[in-house]
C-alpha cells in the first residue's frame, strides 16, 4: 500500500495579503502603492517634525523628545492593534469597501486643497512656515527652572506627533489591505520615516524649499485613485486591464482636476481684472 503525503493548507488570511497577487501587473499597484506611502507617510511626518523642532529649539529638546516618544510608543500599540486586527479578521469584500470610501474620501481632500494652492486660491502647503508659526505661539509661553520637567512642551510635542502619526497609521493600514499591498505600504512608510529623521537630524528645521503643494497635489491623486479601485473590487466589479487599471484612474484625476486648476485661474483672472 502506498504512502501518500498529507495535505497541508497555509491559507492564512493575514498572510495572504502579505503575498503579492498572481497578476502579471501586479508591479503597477506595488509601485503606485509605495509612491503613495512614502509621499503621503513622508509629508505627514515632516508636519510632526515641525511641531518636535519647534518644541525643541525654543523651549528644551530633552523635553520635546520625550514627549514624541511618549506618542511613538502610543502609536506603535495603535498599530499592532489595528493592523493585523483589521486586515485579518475583517472580510475582504466589505473591507475593500470600507478602506476604499477612506481613502477616496482622504485623497479628494487632499486633492481638493492642491487644485485650490495651485489655482492660487488658498495659500501653499508648508511645513517650514508651521515650523516658524508654531516657534512663535511657544515664546509666549513660561519655560520651567532647570530639572523641572516642561509638560507644555511635552504635551505639545505630543499631540503634534500622535496626531499625525494616526494618520500614518490609518493610510499605511488601508494601502496595506489589498492583497499584495502591505509589503510596498511598510516599505513606503519605512523610507519615508528615515528620510525625515535624516532631514530632522541634519538640518535641525523642516525644508523650506521642498514642494508640497505638488507633492500633497500627487498624493491626493495617488490615495484617490486606490480608493476608487478598492470601493469597486469590493462591490464585485471587475477592472478592465486588472491592476492597470490605476494607471487609466490615475490619469483620469489628473486630466480632470488639471482642467479644474485651469478653470479656477481664469475665473481668479476674470475676477482680478473685472
Amino acid at each position: 500500500m502506498g504512502l501518500t503525503a498529507p495535505h497541508v493548507s497555509l491559507s492564512v488570511p493575514y498572510v495572504s495579503r502579505l503575498a503579492p497577487p498572481a497578476s502579471s501587473l501586479a508591479g503597477v499597484a506595488f509601485v503606485l502603492t509605495l509612491i503613495g506611502a512614502t509621499l503621503a507617510c513622508g509629508l505627514e511626518m515632516l508636519e510632526a517634525l515641525a511641531i518636535v523642532l519647534a518644541v525643541g529649539i525654543t523651549r528644551r529638546f530633552r523635553d520635546s523628545l520625550i514627549g514624541a516618544a511618549g506618542a511613538a510608543l502610543a502609536l506603535a500599540a495603535l498599530a499592532v492593534v489595528l493592523g493585523p486586527v483589521l486586515i485579518s479578521r475583517v472580510p475582504l469584500a466589505p473591507l475593500r469597501v470600507l478602506i476604499g470610501a477612506f481613502l477616496l474620501l482622504f485623497g479628494l481632500e487632499w486633492l481638493r486643497k492642491g487644485v485650490l494652492r495651485l489655482a492660487h486660491l488658498r495659500s501653499p502647503s508648508s511645513s517650514f512656515k508651521e515650523f516658524v508659526e508654531e516657534q512663535e505661539e511657544l515664546e509666549g509661553l513660561e519655560l520651567p527652572p532647570p530639572g523641572r520637567p516642561d509638560w507644555a512642551g511635552r504635551t505639545i510635542a505630543f499631540k503634534g506627533v500622535l496626531l499625525e502619526g494616526v494618520e500614518v497609521i490609518l493610510i499605511v493600514t488601508a494601502l496595506g489591505a489589498r492583497p499584495g499591498g502591505l509589503a510596498p505600504a511598510l516599505i513606503g512608510g519605512g523610507v519615508a520615516l528615515i528620510a525625515v529623521i535624516v532631514v530632522g537630524l541634519v538640518l535641525h528645521a523642516p525644508l523650506s524649499r521642498l514642494p508640497e503643494t505638488h507633492l500633497k497635489y500627487t498624493v491626493g491623486i495617488v490615495l484617490s485613485t486606490f480608493g476608487v479601485f478598492f470601493a469597486a473590487e469590493g462591490l464585485g466589479v471587475s477592472w478592465p486591464l486588472s491592476d492597470a487599471a490605476l494607471l487609466y484612474l490615475a490619469a483620469a484625476f489628473f486630466l480632470i482636476s488639471q482642467l479644474q486648476i485651469r478653470l479656477l485661474t481664469r475665473e481668479r483672472a476674470g475676477v482680478a481684472t473685472a
